[in-house]
């Protein structure tokens, strides 16, 4: 009976060390995927803040073309007015 008993607690504390390592795995790895879904986010947010940044800087130089553009009109009338 002592046998028995003995065998029993063994088992119960081998599968009590079993659940706290899954638990901890478990934990583990939703921390990674955790992580791993942060960093996408963070990379998404980059690369939407440089197109948001490159549209930005070709709007601007649009604008530049323009009063470039609109600065030699100005200059041909005037050289044509005289």
């Amino acid at each position: 009976m002592k046998k028995v008993a003995l065998t029993v607690a063994v088992l119960a504390l081998g599968l009590a060390a079993c659940a706290k390592n899954t638990t901890d795995n478990n934990a583990a790895t939703d921390t990674n995927v955790e992580n791993a879904a942060a960093v996408d986010t963070n990379a998404a947010v980059a690369n939407d803040a440089t197109a948001n940044l490159d549209a930005a800087l070709n709007d601007v130089n649009a604008a530049g073309n323009e009063v470039a553009n609109a600065q030699d009109a100005v200059n041909n009338t005037a050289t044509n007015a005289q």
